[in-house]
């Protein structure tokens, strides 16, 4: 019979430490003197309380490992409660929003995905725009450690074929995790560190700095303006991409540095080599295009260019300018990069380059079977065998994203959505990137106007974009219940 004791154990632990970082934006709401600080203390009493009881409760069968169908049920459940819980300082507070609209937006945070349905970020406490900067934070490390030791261990999407570089688990998941979680932590701390003090010392202020910092490490794109990173320019743009770039290489080759490895580890990476390749070779397209419509200001096209391909290839969603007024071409290749992502082990999200390297692998050995029909082709990546059950794995995840992005986009238009809304916001919460197209969810818009309904159906997409989409869909069998 099937044990959930573990999993509540684990579930309650982090939902109480959520609680308890509500004292963080709770402090700086008493600093600033709003009155806004009892609503953190309202809702991190009641998550702290509910946590701790659930966990308590289930502390009696909490133990050393997890078993597969355990762990599967951990990581999306993790998914779902904390945005419950998330959401409440958002419900309760200045922002008074709904619940669905609450929950939309904790989503948005912890999935690291960035589309927002509050306006007036300007004017709102400072507890508030932090808060929603602390989710995503949150949400981004959780991602590193869960790409980085539950999905190699549990074969989706073919991230078993980082198994070997994730550290070894043995199957043992929660106490190799738990040292792997500590590496990770030190570092992601470090680089958000690093981020925040090269943003104040280019003048953003105190707070600001840690804001953006905050969501340009986890790849998140929440800022504290309405105007996005509109708010800033020059310089600024140029250090949010490299830190964004940073965030989306893939997390295991910083733990290798720190442990005494080498830069070069990180260079031979086919899929940093690729994600760096690629990220070249769409900023001068769309460096050439900006200059015919920007004649006079070659290094604003370049840097405008830079920092809007960064911000959506990484699934930060950031927008320094409106993308929708720089023609068709543009906004077609927007669309797509969005669909590229970074690297598995990051911050970063959408499909990952490197599925895309084993499935361009598999392909390439397939012409040359059919040019040459007795030879032995074999896809290898970063110089290894692509085994078949890998290549399965990368197949049915980009089949099924295909399809699930055609499914949801159809339920959006069938809540009455047009086309482009719909079929962008499908794609931008699949791939967990923040801004959609069109005038209403495009970079200058938000999802306010979205229906309730819509807001729902979002809301699961982004979950299950975020959990590699194969790690939700395999509780939907009757064979995993009967395990």
């Amino acid at each position: 019979m099937l044990d959930l004791r573990p999993v509540g154990f684990v579930i309650g632990l982090l939902v109480a430490i959520l609680g308890a970082m509500m004292a963080v934006p709770l402090l700086f709401d008493l600093a600033e003197g709003r009155g806004h600080w009892g609503v953190f203390l309202q809702s991190g009493i009641i998550t702290v309380l509910s946590g701790g009881l659930l966990a308590l409760s289930c502390a009696n069968g909490r133990s050393g490992r997890l078993t597969t169908q355990q762990t599967f049920i951990l990581v999306t459940a993790i998914w779902i409660a904390l945005p419950l819980f998330g959401g409440l300082p958002l419900m309760l507070g200045e922002t008074r929003l709904n619940y669905t609209d609450a929950f939309f937006e904790a989503m948005s945070g912890l999935t690291t995905t960035g589309a927002t349905v509050i306006t007036g970020l300007d004017d709102l406490p400072q507890g508030v725009l932090l808060w929603r900067s602390i989710l995503q934070w949150l949400g981004g490390i959780g991602i590193i450690v869960m790409a980085m030791v539950f999905l190699p261990e549990l074969g989706v999407g073919g991230m078993q074929v980082f198994k070997s570089e994730a550290f070894d688990t043995g199957g043992k998941i929660l106490p190799r995790a738990t040292e792997i979680s500590r590496q990770i932590s030190w570092i992601y701390i470090g680089l958000t560190a690093v981020c925040a003090l090269c943003y104040a010392t280019l003048g953003m202020s105190g707070f600001d700095a840690v804001v953006h910092a905050l969501t340009t490490v986890s790849t998140g794109g929440f800022s504290s303006y309405d105007a996005s990173f509109g708010t800033f320019s020059g310089p600024m743009e140029y250090v949010a991409s490299v830190f964004m770039i940073l965030a989306a290489l893939p997390f295991v080759r910083y733990v290798q540095l720190v442990n005494g490895g080498s830069l070069r580890q990180l260079l031979r990476d086919s899929q940093v080599r690729a994600f760096l390749g690629t990220i070249t070779v769409l900023v001068v397209i769309a460096t050439m295009v900006l200059t015919t419509i920007f004649p006079r200001h070659p290094e604003h096209s370049f840097r405008e260019a830079l920092f809007n391909i960064t911000s959506i290839i990484s699934g930060t969603g950031y927008a320094s300018a409106d993308y929708m007024t720089w023609g068709p071409f543009l906004i077609m290749m927007f669309f797509f990069v969005g669909l590229i992502g970074g690297c598995a082990g990051s911050t970063a999200c959408s499909i990952k380059i490197f599925r895309y390297q084993i499935l361009f692998a598999s392909i390439r050995a397939q012409v040359r079977r059919i040019r040459m029909p007795h030879g032995v082709f074999i896809p290898r990546f970063q110089g290894q065998k692509v085994t078949a059950e890998v290549l399965d794995s990368v197949t049915s995840f980009l089949v099924f994203f295909v399809v699930t992005l055609g499914i949801v986009s159809w339920a959006l238009a069938l809540t009455g959505e047009d086309f482009i809304t719909s079929v962008s916001g499908a794609a931008t919460a699949l791939a967990n990137i923040g801004p959609g197209l069109g005038d209403k969810i495009g970079p200058t818009g938000n999802f306010a106007e979205v229906n309730p309904t819509a807001k729902w159906i979002l809301s699961v997409s982004m979950l299950i974009g975020r959990l590699e989409l194969l790690a939700v869909y395999v509780m939907f069998t009757l064979r995993f219940w009967r395990a």
